[in-house]
């Protein structure tokens, strides 16, 4: 599997060759990198990093040597251990340190790893400042202070009790309803972090009663970790079984939350953002934003409000460059992923349980007929395998010259608008992959969307 190296870290799979794999070598190397690219911003001062980790099988082999090349660097090192990557990033602007690494490879499965890379703010590298730690890994310049130089480690594990009091604290959180409400509410936490912070976050917000699924954090992956339709049969299953509310899942490192309704059927991964924008929109005068690959039902909901929905490429951090710019008041991804100014910019399962669950409440509706107020698009999701020998530039110009007509927007790989829907295709950030994300007034006309320029694609 090839090693992949982006702006926001590192990430493949455990073993095999340095420089194809994610090994001991890689490991060591980009977090010299890193860790060289933060005292080189922070000259004269002492430099900490917060670090915390999935539960990944490969997770303390991969913690030991990312926390073991800090200190080698002459970095103080805070470990949160087992911690969300919402966790790290509240943690790295609340004990103002200088930087952050979490170690998790998302939704990626069991095999992979990765190292997430985060800024003074708890946030994703910006571009530039990703390109100068891929710079400095790739010309090995760093140098490692003397024995008596080295960096202290402390451990530290009261950073999931303080994120849960900080999303309690929030004003739009509305825990007295919630209790009153009494639900039932079914998670599954795919083995890893979630198991440990979800159910304490929804018995702090007065859960009646919770329902567990997978959440020993051992790393054992009951099922593909992407919290995507096909992936979360059993959950739908329980939440049917037990009469529950509402079932949430959440990935592994629980930056992403995906939606059960109290009939099995799926909110939507898409609608995720949509349902709490929508209540955020109820309390506060405010803009949103979502990437190029999302819904436009947030622009829908957004326009009901007399307000304006903005775009930005797919990537944490792009959407939250345009949130700031526009100074929205809430924004993410069509992946589940909320990220909520009012508590840190960062993709947030954890706030966006907490903020559904007083929608929810204060609505007084089922959770399938909140899901009916929305509406109703579909987008269809594919991937080809990228081959190497292919240029994705030559792919992109055939597309434009067969939709010539259409408008496009080429800010991330290349998206064409149609009258009732779009299309759009992109190299990802994180697989060796080209995706396609194409939405329509139904599925048969997203399918078609997506397909025309699948054929284009494998003419090539």
């Amino acid at each position: 599997m090839t090693l992949i190296k982006s702006i926001s870290g590192i990430r493949g799979t455990i073993g095999g060759n340095p420089g194809e794999n994610l090994t001991p070598v890689d490991i060591v190397k980009f977090s010299a990198a890193y860790g060289t690219w933060l005292q080189r911003r922070n000259k004269g001062k002492s430099v900490r990093v917060i670090t915390g980790r999935d539960a990944r099988k490969s997770g303390p082999m991969v913690n030991g040597f990312v926390i073991s090349t800090l200190r080698s660097l002459g970095i103080d090192v805070t470990d949160l251990g087992l911690a969300t990557t919402p966790t790290v990033e509240l943690a790295v602007t609340g004990t103002d340190s200088d930087g952050g690494i979490i170690i998790t490879a998302s939704h990626n499965p069991a095999e992979w790893n990765a190292l997430k890379l985060l800024n003074e703010n708890g946030e994703f590298l910006s571009s530039a400042d990703g390109t100068e730690v891929l710079e400095i890994a790739m010309a090995e310049d760093f140098v490692f202070a003397p024995f008596d130089r080295e960096g202290s480690l402390e451990n530290d594990d009261t950073w999931g009790q303080r994120h849960i009091d900080l999303i309690l604290g929030l004003p739009l959180v509305d825990t007295e309803m919630i209790r009153e409400a009494r639900f039932a509410v079914a998670i599954d936490c795919v083995n890893s972090v979630g198991g440990i912070i979800v159910p304490s976050l929804l018995r702090s917000l007065g859960a009646g009663n919770i329902i567990e699924l997978n959440t020993i954090p051992d790393g054992n992956f009951a099922h593909n970790p992407e919290p995507l339709p096909q992936n979360l049969t059993e959950i739908s299953a329980l939440v049917l079984s037990e009469k529950a509310d509402v079932g949430f899942v959440v990935d592994p490192d629980v930056d992403r939350l995906a939606i059960v309704c109290e009939d099995g059927t799926m909110f939507g991964e898409e609608y995720t953002l949509v349902a709490v924008s929508d209540y955020v929109l109820k309390h506060t005068r405010g803009d949103t934003v979502s990437n190029l690959s999302s819904t436009r039902a947030l622009k829908d909901v957004t326009e009901k409000y007399g307000r304006s929905c903005f775009s930005a490429p797919v990537g944490e951090v792009n959407v939250v460059e345009e949130m700031k710019r526009r100074n929205a008041i809430i924004g993410g991804e069509g992946n589940g992923g909320v990220i909520y100014p009012g508590l840190h910019y960062g993709r947030d399962a954890l706030v966006g349980i907490a903020l559904f669950l007083s929608h929810l409440a204060k609505s007084r509706k089922s959770c399938s007929l909140l899901r009916r107020m929305y509406p109703e698009y579909v987008i269809a999701k594919k991937k080809l395998n990228l081959d190497p020998s292919l240029d994705f530039e030559m792919i992109l110009e055939e597309i434009r010259n067969n939709f010539h007509d259409h408008r496009i927007d080429e800010r991330d790989g290349m998206r064409i608008e149609h009258e009732h829907g779009w299309v759009q295709i992109r190299k990802s950030n994180t697989e060796p992959i080209i995706r396609i994300y194409a939405e329509g007034r139904n599925a048969d006309e997203a399918e078609h969307f997506a397909d025309r320029i699948i054929e284009i694609v494998k003419k090539l």
